[in-house]
């Protein structure tokens, strides 16, 4: 049982506790219980330890010499005009995934996204790059990028 223990925590990267290792066990058809679980872990000196929270890097440089030109005015006559963009973390698999999406304003309809291990520049390029070849490369138009005050505050 001390084995399938310290397997079942090293597949779970550290993550998983007595009840969570009970489960896998329980589910695999082995009749275990937590305190015994508990046992285990503790003469393997196996201790859970849980991700912290996530945090995005703050920027260093303010930009108020940007102009906001869409102040606020949501509501667009047609297609393809004005973009919005933010990106978003989802825990999935015992890490972070980072979505970016790019939304028209008319339709309030993603017209382009992608998904990364990283909060970078190459996940908001891939996001655009869709966008803009799917929606047939429209020209003129203006992307709002949404700061930690909200869409339309900065952009």
């Amino acid at each position: 049982m001390r084995s399938r223990v310290n397997e079942l925590f090293t597949q779970s990267r550290s993550a998983a506790g007595s009840r969570s290792i009970v489960s896998m066990m329980q589910e695999d058809g082995e009749q275990i219980g937590r305190f015994k679980v508990r046992g285990l872990m503790r003469e393997l000196e196996l201790v859970s330890k849980q991700p912290g929270s996530h945090a995005y890097k703050q920027a260093t440089v303010e930009r108020p010499d940007i102009p906001n030109i869409l102040n606020r005015e949501f509501d667009v006559p047609a297609p393809n005009q004005v973009w919005c963009g933010d990106i978003t973390y989802i825990w999935a698999q015992g890490k972070w995934h980072y979505l970016a999406v790019v939304l028209d304003l008319y339709a309030r309809r993603i017209v382009g996204w992608a998904l990364s291990n990283k909060p970078d520049a190459d996940l908001v390029i891939k996001a655009l790059d869709m966008a803009y070849e799917q929606r047939g490369r429209p020209q003129g138009l203006l992307l709002v990028v949404a700061g930690k005050h909200g869409p339309g505050r900065g952009g």
